[in-house]
């Protein structure tokens, strides 16, 4: 193990090619897992189940941090925080929540932490322990990375998507009103704990919603798994699966982490899938992240057919996978006009440009492309058929 620990290291650094990087560190990973065996992120690591609670106690035992906040949400907090206390024995913390739900990840739910934090009498030295989803997970490294110019803070995911998209990278933020992650830091945490025991306390359709990004990993990065998800026909999310999704989006962090080429793969399918999660988001049919995102992927995947070349045997594929596990969402003329004028506050745009990620081939794509109106229109009929 010391010699492919020493390898998955090197190779992270010496190479783009994210196929060669799959071929030699994730396929180990597949048939010769350990659940011990961390991911190096250079500056954290992402640790498992109670090998992940026994690095903490001895993170705590190590820093003596003043203060120990323990950030949860009302869910979180009847559903996770006694099985996380168990797992770890921490006598004296302070536990702040924040409301759930992505209309809630905003400055305002800041400024209550913020407060509740000072008035705790929190400094340079306390400690922000993230329990909670990607709303708790983006919004609490946020409050900790600007909190006294940065304090330290550790995500504990406790669904599917932050597991293996919202918790690994670095990336903090809050919304803009309906628009999402508008406002944000690239600020490391000091750990990252996966326990799957947590997915037990989800409804049904957080698991689909966490599983559209273990797909685009897998469209973005790897052929072999995007044709074990088309497979399998369901929502895919065993420990090695999430596992293999943290390394993908592990591996292309650490070849780039500020997201000037490489890391871009990671928004496929998001460009409109956060324009259509934006503006539902106040509505009647307000979708979870993964919803929206899954709908963004058959649109981009349409896209890139009619660019690219793409397969439409995928695209195909991609659509009745994706239709077999979401509910077909109705979005009108109106609505689709209106998607689209959210397109210009993308944060991948440039110049007033609006950048989409597409596909040439299953794992090859292509960044910083512009699409005509009319193509997303087409888009959008392709999904809704």
């Amino acid at each position: 193990l010391v010699s492919e620990k020493k390898l998955f290291k090197g190779l992270i650094f010496k190479t783009n090619l994210h196929s060669f990087f799959k071929k030699k560190i994730c396929y180990f990973v597949e048939y010769n897992f350990s659940m011990n065996k961390e991911i190096s992120s250079g500056t954290y690591s992402v640790l498992f189940k109670q090998k992940g609670f026994d690095y903490l106690s001895n993170h705590l035992n190590n820093i003596n941090y003043s203060k120990i906040f323990v950030h949860v949400d009302n869910n979180t907090k009847k559903n996770c925080l006694d099985l996380f206390l168990n797992k770890i024995n921490l006598e004296k913390y302070e536990l702040i929540e924040s409301k759930d739900g992505e209309e809630n990840k905003n400055i305002y739910s800041c400024l209550k932490l913020w407060e509740i934090i000072s008035d705790k009498n929190g400094d340079r030295n306390s400690l922000i322990i993230n329990l909670g989803g990607g709303v708790v997970s983006d919004m609490g490294g946020f409050i900790a990375s600007t909190y006294k110019r940065g304090i330290n803070y550790i995500n504990i995911p406790t669904t599917l998507l932050s597991m293996v998209d919202a918790s690994i990278g670095g990336k903090t933020g809050i919304d803009f009103g309906i628009l999402k992650n508008q406002i944000g830091t690239f600020y490391d945490p000091q750990m990252v704990i996966i326990e799957p025991d947590f997915l037990k306390t989800l409804q049904k359709e957080q698991i689909s919603s966490g599983y559209a990004e273990i797909l685009k990993h897998s469209l973005i990065y790897d052929l072999k798994t995007f044709n074990l998800l088309i497979k399998n026909g369901k929502t895919t999310h065993d420990i090695n699966t999430i596992y293999d999704s943290v390394c993908t989006k592990n591996s292309i962090v650490l070849i780039d982490k500020k997201e000037k080429k490489e890391r871009k793969s990671l928004n496929y399918g998001h460009t409109l899938g956060h324009a259509i999660e934006s503006y539902f988001l106040n509505t009647e049919k307000k979708l979870l992240h993964g919803e929206a995102i899954a709908i963004g992927i058959v649109l981009a995947s349409f896209i890139s057919n009619k660019l690219f070349d793409f397969s439409f045997d995928y695209v195909i594929s991609i659509k009745k996978h994706i239709d077999l596990i979401y509910s077909k969402i109705e979005i009108n003329e109106s609505e689709i006009e209106s998607i689209i004028g959210l397109l210009i506050h993308d944060k991948k745009n440039s110049h007033g440009k609006i950048n989409f990620v597409l596909l040439e081939d299953i794992a090859k794509p292509i960044y910083d492309v512009q699409v005509k109106t009319n193509l997303i229109k087409e888009s959008f009929k392709y999904y809704l058929s």
